[in-house]
């Protein structure tokens, strides 16, 4: 937890999502090297002491930024596969994919600076729980359709290998200046290329 103390009115709750607000601002125009509290909190339009009420440094307003953002990502990804568990193969695929995409999309200038600029430190833990959540949904979803003979397919083996290849892909197509497909070729591939394992 970044937080020193959890807001606990409304009021204190909105301050600590507007530095939260205010630091993800910091960090996209200026990166993490330029982020300041000093910075944050005037870009919050708050006092630095009200931001130290709730965090220490700027290492614990980084890693709300990241979590948040994480978090979210987590949620819709989650979401669409459990949304989509009693689908074929291929409609989940092609559901959670798209949500994927979607949700990476929504603030790539912000996934550019958490995948690639942050030192990795700052959002590993954020980043291994995010594959962590969604490895379980599949995890469940693809030893519920295997039947006694595919067994030899091993249920975490085959969601490890398939989340982690899914998400570096997808990051990679949306941060690629001119990546060499179109979103649907690229969901195509993504689904041919989850179907294969399965």
């Amino acid at each position: 937890m970044a937080l020193r103390k959890l807001p606990r009115q409304q009021r204190s709750r909105d301050m600590v999502d507007g530095i939260v607000d205010a630091a993800r601002d910091v960090l996209v125009a200026d990166g993490y090297e330029r982020l300041t509290t000093n910075r944050v909190a005037d870009r919050a339009g708050v006092s630095p002491g009200s931001l130290y009420q709730y965090f220490p440094d700027k290492a614990a307003i980084v890693e709300e930024v990241t979590s948040r953002y994480v978090d979210r990502l987590a949620e819709d990804v989650v979401a669409a596969l459990v949304d989509h568990v009693h689908d074929e193969p291929e409609a989940m695929a092609r559901a959670t994919a798209e949500a994927l995409l979607t949700a990476l999309q929504r603030d790539p200038t912000l996934l550019r600076v958490v995948w690639q600029d942050l030192p990795a430190a700052r959002h590993l833990d954020d980043r291994l729980g995010l594959e962590r959540r969604v490895r379980d949904v599949l995890r469940a979803y693809l030893g519920g359709r295997l039947s006694a003979q595919d067994r030899r397919r091993d249920p975490a083996r085959a969601s490890w290998l398939i989340v982690l290849a899914v998400e570096s892909l997808a990051v990679r197509f949306v941060l690629d200046e001119d990546p060499p497909l179109t979103r649907e070729e690229f969901v195509d591939d993504l689904v041919a290329l989850g179907i294969a394992w399965l």
